[in-house]
């Protein structure tokens, strides 16, 4: 049984408009939750990992990305759009999770604004080739979650990210597919939780 119940807001940010679902108290540890091309905010409320976080004492934020889930489509650039939402939220050095195309605009958001992140969770995350020659700039605990039988972003991606970062570790979910977390969520949600705690005792 949980005690947080999932709320549904809306927030103006370079000049987009972006819903998002959120649940705890804000002053927790935020962790802002992307998605990929073919799920939005709502798959982190199915899943439960939005009321997990909560109950263990963090504030989730899941976003909608424009044009996905109920963020209207706009213009503006998804690095500028994360940054404003960041800003305006007054979030300080949140975790980002991105899975997928999420993964890639958590990627670049991290190499593009140093210092503003906690952490950065990589689900299975694409665009890792177009951004290897920057991979060594990132000075950010990383965690790479793949699944094992991903044939969207393959292994060999995470290799080029746990190479190329120098604080990052990778766990790989046999035998699960590109969305790993949907295909065995407990694995998912343990391996989130254990990588936020050591955030914790780092700081």
């Amino acid at each position: 049984m949980s005690m947080s119940s999932v709320q549904s807001k809306k927030i103006d940010a370079a000049s987009c408009c972006l819903h998002y679902l959120t649940a705890g108290e804000p002053e927790n540890a935020v962790v802002i939750l992307l998605h990929g091309m073919k799920f939005n905010a709502g798959t982190w409320e199915d899943l439960g990992t939005i009321e997990k976080l909560a109950d263990a004492g963090y504030y989730p934020v899941a976003l909608d990305m424009p044009g996905f889930g109920e963020s209207l489509v706009c213009d503006a650039e998804q690095d500028k759009v994360l940054s404003e939402f960041i800003r305006q939220n007054e979030f300080d050095r949140p975790v980002l999770v991105g899975p997928s195309m999420g993964g890639r605009i958590a990627l670049e958001f991290a190499l593009n604004h140093p210092g503003i992140l906690g952490g950065l969770i990589l689900v299975g995350a694409v665009g890792v080739e177009e951004n290897r020659d920057r991979l060594a700039d990132l000075d950010l605990p990383v965690l790479l979650l793949w699944g094992g039988e991903d044939q969207i972003s393959p292994l060999a991606n995470s290799e080029i990210l746990l190479n190329e970062i120098s604080d990052a570790q990778r766990i790989i979910i046999e035998g699960a597919p590109h969305p790993c977390y949907l295909d065995q969520p407990d694995v998912w949600h343990a391996a989130v939780f254990k990588y936020l705690s050591s955030l914790r005792k780092e700081k």
